[in-house]
């Protein structure tokens, strides 16, 4: 496994999402025994950075989470977990309030890492950063970090935060350039902020694509894994795919060992309009 060294810190160039964990938008029940053994596998596999929200099923992703890190009996501190506060809690008090919650369903005295999710032009970011500040000072949280921001927003965040801004997680894939065209990417690379990549491989001509498969051939791996090791193979850049199936999840910890060459990288840069 490939990591991205970086304030202090040593992170996975593949963590796992929780996206779909419990439920999308609301708790689904249904789906609490297939999200444990997801859960269960990753963390037996390796993962050690797992990325969750209180948006996702409405905090229910979390409490799983929190339930398969408890039995697992892994140790907390070999992990580094992150989640979000969600938009409308942006205030404050709520910002306050919202940590607690999360904190509380993932049964932990603190988290590694925590995101605005969503920028919210109603809430000043001044406000919102006077709290993650204050929990960074508590100890309840280790670093502060956004989510699709751009990069007015992005520059100002780096500028309220007391301590070093830790990333900014954003949709980038082969095809999802649209905060490269915003310039966003470049400057977290140059200004010491992690890409973290999300819907790293959710695109329609993943399987077919026939320059994909080439390369994937070349090195004995799935087109999925091509698509992933492109983003850790760049400086600065993680990503957090997320799969039910556990030789999927094997898969994708393995893309992080892939080296492209550059003749690879730069076929693979012009695969997509950009």
């Amino acid at each position: 496994m490939k990591f991205e060294n970086i304030h202090g810190v040593q992170i996975p160039k593949i963590g796992f999402g929780t996206w779909r964990i419990g439920g999308k938008r609301s708790v689904d029940n249904s789906l609490d025994e297939i999200s444990m053994q997801a859960l269960q596998s990753a963390l037996a596999l390796g993962y050690t950075h797992f990325d969750t929200a209180e948006f996702y099923a409405l905090g229910h992703a979390e409490e799983l989470l929190g339930n398969a890190i408890l039995n697992s009996k892994i140790s907390r501190d070999s992990l580094f977990i992150t989640s979000k506060v969600w938009l409308d809690h942006l205030k404050y008090d709520s910002v306050l309030k919202a940590c607690e919650g999360s904190l509380r369903r993932l049964k932990m005295e603190s988290l590694d890492l925590y995101l605005i999710h969503w920028p919210n032009k109603l809430i000043k970011l001044e406000e919102t950063f006077k709290a993650l500040n204050q929990l960074v000072r508590e100890g309840k949280i280790k670093h502060v970090g956004v989510s699709n921001f751009n990069l007015k927003d992005l520059k100002k965040s780096k500028y309220l935060c007391e301590t070093p801004l830790f990333t900014n997680q954003v949709p980038y894939s082969l095809p999802e350039n649209k905060y490269v065209k915003k310039g966003v990417v470049d400057y977290c690379k140059q200004n010491d902020v992690l890409v973290t990549a999300y819907t790293p491989v959710k695109f329609r001509n993943l399987t077919v694509n026939k320059t994909l498969k080439s390369i994937a051939e070349a090195h004995g791996a799935t087109p999925f894994q091509i698509a992933l090791a492109w983003l850790t193979n760049q400086p600065r850049v993680i990503t957090i795919p997320m799969s039910f199936d556990p030789q999927h999840q094997k898969e994708n910890l393995e893309a992080a060992d892939i080296d492209l060459t550059a003749d690879e990288t730069q076929t693979l840069n012009q695969l997509y309009p950009r």
